[in-house]
This record gives C-alpha cells, sequence and structure tokens, in this order.
C-alpha cells in the first residue's frame, strides 16, 4: 500500500473576509473530492487570506499516486483565486 501525502498553503488573493475564503476552499474541497482525494483544512483558520491544506490518497503504485498528487496540485494552481505559497509531498511505502 502506498499513501501519498501533500501540505499545502495558499494565498486567498481578493479574499476580504473569512466568507469569501470560505467560498474559495469549499470549491477546492469539493473538486479535490471528486479526484478520489481526501482533503481537510488543517491551518490558518482565522486567516482570511490563507488557508493550508492536507490531502491524502492511497494506491498500490506509487507512480499513481505521484501522479494524483501532481495532479491535484496543478488543478489548484490553475484556479486564478489562489497561490501556492509553500507545498510539502511525501510518499510512504507500507
Amino acid at each position: 500500500m502506498i499513501i501519498g501525502a501533500l501540505k499545502i498553503r495558499l494565498k486567498i488573493i481578493g479574499a476580504r473576509s473569512l466568507k469569501e475564503k470560505r467560498k474559495v476552499i469549499k470549491s477546492i474541497k469539493d473538486r479535490i473530492s471528486h479526484m478520489n482525494a481526501a482533503i481537510a483544512e488543517v491551518d490558518d483558520h482565522d486567516l482570511w487570506q490563507a488557508s493550508t491544506l492536507a490531502l491524502a490518497v492511497v494506491s498500490n503504485e506509487s507512480a499513481h499516486v505521484n501522479a494524483m498528487l501532481d495532479k491535484i496540485r496543478a488543478d489548484i494552481l490553475d484556479r486564478g483565486e489562489v497561490e501556492i505559497l509553500q507545498s510539502e509531498m511525501e510518499i510512504i511505502h507500507l
């Protein structure tokens, strides 16, 4: 079993309130959950222009896990509403 974990710190461009931030984050979470990945906001809950998301995927091939995490990162980056400030990825073989 191969587990891929991705932690991404985002800057929410143009957000002027927590409500606007939540709208952007919910949109990202909905799109990612359709890609068979688990996602949660793990930090920066009270900041309205920043968010830290953690994602996890599981597969039996490390190449598939790596490809999925790269696709998710690219999908998030393609959104004009956010900018990736920091990204950490780890693949764990169990």
